[in-house]
């Protein structure tokens, strides 16, 4: 207890030495002790400063900052920018910023509450019955009703209107509960209705009274969306060259972070590109493999995510006998060099595929143990079975089988078809590629290309054409009935193999109305395995989706990209201006 005693009293008394001593005590130092004393001392304080400044890094985070702007470079011109009509690139980019839904998609491609503060689901999956938040209004300044979103939708299922939305609704009655609930009623399960709500809703009171294809609004759109249209340039003709939009600071998710987004309109390519290099935008999107392996050499910042697209070579067994072969069909497949196609078209930017499901729907996706064996290897299998299958060359050097009829009668096949395609620079290019890994077995191609709008009115709509090298866009579920199901081998039906097998109608039937998640990823796979029994088609590659970003953008989060405009669905998360802030201040 003494020695306590006398420890305090010995603290309390201590006191600092006075300069007058310090200077003394220094004094007493040697040069080369005064120089050692000053470098420990430099030493110390540097030592000291450096672990401060560690330990504030350690307790700081980045966090986003409101402010900043992005300039974005767009191919086309808007016209229709309202979600009943929008069909275009151009306006359903402009939609996916200044139109919100009940319901808003994900970056992982699930969808959440945007508009709507809750949702309810009957057990039967025939009900939904959602409610809309409090204090949602639209961009200048009138609060969402009810009446919108019912509005919207009717006009919609309007078959004068003819919106390419229209098929998304057939069959849905929608009815107002209250100035704040609406109630949604199906006449068979929809396992994908929750993604319809991802609708833009529309403001009644400026659509209602006039033509939705006369409409002012169609260019000057207002809506509940993250961004609202500030300023608008024209040329003389009445084209519009660019938009100045800002934050919408009441969007129902929170104010977005970039104060300013400038999009400006292009007629094409190379104008898009030309202005990304001058500095007018600092991003673009929907470029080609070429130009986007261009860009990228020059240190420009690529993202690129998967698109839910399948590119295929279809056969059409009505119109070339040689598809009914499954020796025939299989050898197409394994002679076509799809890492090729891959690489020197697609220059990296897509992935091979071997199914009708796009490697994008991430729940079908299966996982394989199994090393490929060498092409080498796998093409001399395949000339070894079609030399089994009866399959000889011929004196041009292609496969010809010479068969015997009921008269006996001998008569030559040549082991040769044709293939119809777009003259897109990729189609072209794969379709080359094609020929001469099939040339390479003895399988004989001719190429036929068509202008867009040619292939599908000349050849696709009337099933004129022996294959078919095409891309069919499955942006959900369901898009699968339409590519496969029997019904729809006629125009204006998309199975464009000509496909027909009744296990898979009823699994793409059953499909289509069933809730369970897991329940319906095992009708999915059996629907895959099916279709590579039959080899109705060669599937070859999903290509990407390429953005050129700004360097400082951060953000972005895309993964499953189901269209362009999708790119936008967390725009309101995006940001480009940052601040350090301690942890603990951090909410």
């Amino acid at each position: 207890m003494l020695y306590m005693e006398n420890l305090y009293s010995r603290i309390r008394n201590f006191k600092l030495p006075k300069k007058k001593e310090i200077n003394s005590i220094f004094n007493t130092f040697s040069k080369k002790e005064r120089t050692v004393f000053i470098l420990l001392l430099l030493t110390l304080l540097i030592s000291t400063v450096l672990i401060l400044e560690n330990i504030n890094k350690s307790l700081m985070i980045s966090v986003p900052l409101h402010g900043g702007f992005i300039s974005e470079g767009i191919i086309g011109t808007p016209r229709f920018v309202n979600p009943i009509l929008a069909n275009s690139p151009a306006d359903l980019d402009l939609v996916s910023l200044i139109y919100s839904g009940l319901m808003r998609k994900n970056s992982n491609g699930t969808v959440f509450p945007d508009l709507a503060e809750k949702y309810e689901i009957s057990k039967d999956g025939l009900t939904y019955t959602f409610t809309l938040k409090d204090n949602t209004y639209f961009q200048d300044g009138k609060p969402i009703t009810a009446d919108d979103v019912i509005f919207t939708i009717n006009e919609i299922k309007d078959p004068i209107i003819k919106s390419p939305r229209k098929v998304d609704w057939d069959g849905v009655n929608v009815t107002k509960i209250d100035d704040k609930t609406i109630e949604f009623s199906l006449k068979k399960p929809y396992p994908s209705f929750l993604e319809n709500l991802t609708l833009g809703i529309m403001p009644e009171y400026l659509w209602d009274n006039s033509s939705i294809e006369l409409n002012n609004a169609n260019t000057s759109p207002v809506g509940s969306g993250p961004y609202l249209i500030k300023n608008t340039t024209k040329e003389s003709s009445g084209l519009i060259n660019s938009y100045e939009l800002e934050s919408f600071k009441k969007f129902s998710l929170g104010e977005p972070y970039i104060n300013k987004v400038n999009l400006h309109f292009y007629l094409n390519e190379n104008d898009l590109v030309r202005a990304l290099e001058d500095g007018v935008v600092n991003q673009i999107s929907s470029i080609t493999p070429l130009n986007a392996d261009i860009l990228k050499e020059r240190n420009y910042q690529m993202e690129s995510y998967i698109l839910p697209r399948v590119f295929g070579l279809f056969f059409n067994q009505n119109k070339n006998q040689l598809f009914t072969d499954k020796v025939i069909t299989k050898a197409i497949d394994q002679a076509i060099d799809k890492n090729k196609i891959v690489q020197e078209v697609l220059f990296g930017y897509g992935v091979t595929i071997d199914g009708p499901i796009p490697p994008n729907m991430i729940a079908y996706q299966k996982l394989s143990g199994t090393a490929n064996p060498s092409r080498e290897l796998v093409l001399q299998n395949t000339q070894n079975n079609l030399a089994k299958d009866g399959w000889t060359k011929g004196p041009d050097g292609f496969l010809q089988k010479t068969t015997t009829n009921k008269k006996k009668k001998k008569t030559t096949l040549s082991l040769e078809f044709s293939i119809s395609t777009g003259n897109a620079d990729e189609l072209t290019k794969t379709a080359e590629i094609i020929k001469q890994n099939l040339s390479d077995i003895g399988i004989k191609v001719n190429i036929k290309t068509f202008e867009i709008g040619n292939l599908n009115q000349s050849v696709i709509r009337p099933r004129d054409y022996d294959s078919l090298l095409f891309g069919q866009i499955v942006n959900r579920e369901s898009d699968l009935f339409a590519f496969w199901h029997s019904s729809q081998r006629k125009d204006p039906g998309l199975n464009v193999a000509m496909y027909t097998n009744a296990k898979v109608d009823k699994i793409l039937e059953d499909a289509s109305t069933t809730i369970d998640e897991q329940a319906r990823i095992k009708k999915y796979i059996q629907f895959e395995d099916e279709i590579k029994k039959d080899m109705p088609a060669v599937f070859l590659y999903s290509p990407d989706f390429i953005y050129v970003v700004s360097k400082n953008l951060k953000g972005l989060s895309v993964d499953h990209i189901t269209s362009p405009a999708d790119r936008f669905s967390n725009i309101y998360s995006w940001y480009t201006e940052t601040q350090n802030v301690w942890k603990i201040f951090n909410k």
